[in-house]
């Protein structure tokens, strides 16, 4: 369990109030690598970037606490399993007393081409069940940030269900490991600075990239 010392801490700050960011995914090796589980991998390798170890287990999820600059920050990775993240996330913002507005959702999205990322002040959950289930548990609020992790759409008649659980290919875990590392810079943005011109420049130059992959690969 959390110390209490440890919630006053993260609570009362009088120059700061803490950022919660969720990564999505499902628990276990069979589940590892997979493009669910992007969320998961994202909040990994923030984590080791800033050097907040993922050593605590509560609110039925893996959690690491600690300090970005001055900022205090909370990670979590529900181990509900995704359709169920709300089960965690829900209780851990209450725990902190924390408005959604400190509250930033990574999340896979086939919406997006693989390795494009964007950050999202808020919105709607997409059909993404683990996103409506977080929402569900924020009492149909949709007030919080995302950062959603592009990993393209199935290809042909493939059921969706089918291509989220599969591994990457290797060029496309190449492309993830690249926005990954991409990730970090966003999620640093989001601590640095509110949403924003800094957010939306952030937004144009994936969106750029995407298209200058696009331009290469049909050269």
């Amino acid at each position: 369990m959390l110390s209490r010392l440890s919630r006053r801490c993260y609570c009362t700050s009088s120059v700061h109030r803490p950022w919660l960011f969720l990564g999505l995914g499902n628990p276990g090796d069979k589940y590892k690598g997979t493009r669910h589980n992007i969320g998961f991998e994202m909040i990994d390798v923030f984590a080791e970037s800033v050097g907040i170890q993922m050593n605590l287990v509560n609110f039925k999820a893996i959690m690491g606490q600690g300090f970005v600059a001055d900022l205090p920050v909370i990670l979590a990775k529900p181990q509900t399993y995704m359709n169920l993240s709300g089960e965690s996330s829900g209780p851990l913002a209450a725990y902190y007393k924390l408005p959604l507005n400190r509250v930033l959702v990574v999340h896979d999205d086939m919406q997006l081409p693989c390795g494009v990322l964007r950050l999202q002040e808020k919105g709607g959950h997409g059909c993404h069940n683990g996103l409506k289930s977080v929402m569900n548990h924020f009492r149909g609020n949709r007030e919080f940030a995302r950062l959603r992790i592009g990993i393209g759409k199935p290809p042909g008649q493939m059921d969706p269900k089918a291509f989220l659980l599969q591994k990457f290919s290797m060029p496309a875990r190449e492309r993830m490991d690249k926005a990954l590392a991409e990730g970090v810079d966003a999620l640093k943005l989001v601590l640095a600075k509110d949403f924003g011109e800094s957010w939306r420049l952030f937004n144009v130059e994936q969106k750029y990239k995407h298209l200058k992959q696009h331009t290469i690969l049909s050269a």
